[in-house]
């Protein structure tokens, strides 16, 4: 599928970026689960580029899922496909994080504090980042019915649901 627009502009990249830094660089304080720590771990390069690809393909399914149809099914209009596509990125981005930081279910695994709640405040800034005024102009950005950001967290939700289950089935591989 090709867009006739670029899907985010360059400094909504960056911005995007610059706002998943934060939770991302609590992963080098964050908390290891007991069983991991009782034997050094060995780097398998063939797992790394398994797990690469695999997880790599996973994310490229929802996101050209997320432009059909936002494109197709929405028909949204440039801002809004942007900011949509800028606070679903964000979000998944986020929400992964939890889910490949652990071999266990993410749910089942406690994460350092500075992880989680860096990721809760980026997230509810992903969210709210369009309903800013002139910041949002500033990026333009544009305010998002309740009915689009239910779906796009609807979307976040079965890309973790489908992220947890591939992690579930690559151990099989293990």
């Amino acid at each position: 599928m090709r867009l006739p627009f670029l899907p985010m502009l360059p400094a909504q990249i960056l911005l995007n970026n610059f706002l998943s830094d934060f939770p991302a660089i609590a992963i080098a304080g964050d908390s290891v689960d007991p069983e991991r720590l009782g034997t050094a771990q060995r780097w398998d390069i063939s797992r790394i580029r398994r797990f690469m690809v695999v997880f790599g393909l996973v994310s490229s399914v929802f996101d050209m899922l997320t432009f059909a149809w936002l494109h197709f099914v929405v028909g949204a209009d440039v801002q809004t496909f942007r900011t949509a596509w800028f606070v679903e990125s964000l979000l998944t981005q986020l929400a992964v994080l939890f889910v490949l930081r652990t071999r266990r279910h993410f749910w089942k695994s406690r994460p350092s504090t500075f992880l989680l709640w860096s990721s809760v405040i980026v997230g509810i800034v992903a969210v709210l980042l369009p309903f800013t005024g002139s910041v949002a102009d500033m990026f333009e950005f544009k305010p998002l019915g309740i009915g689009l950001v239910i779906a796009l967290l609807a979307i976040v939700v079965a890309y973790v649901a489908t992220t947890e289950a591939t992690k579930r089935y690559q151990r099989l591989g293990d």
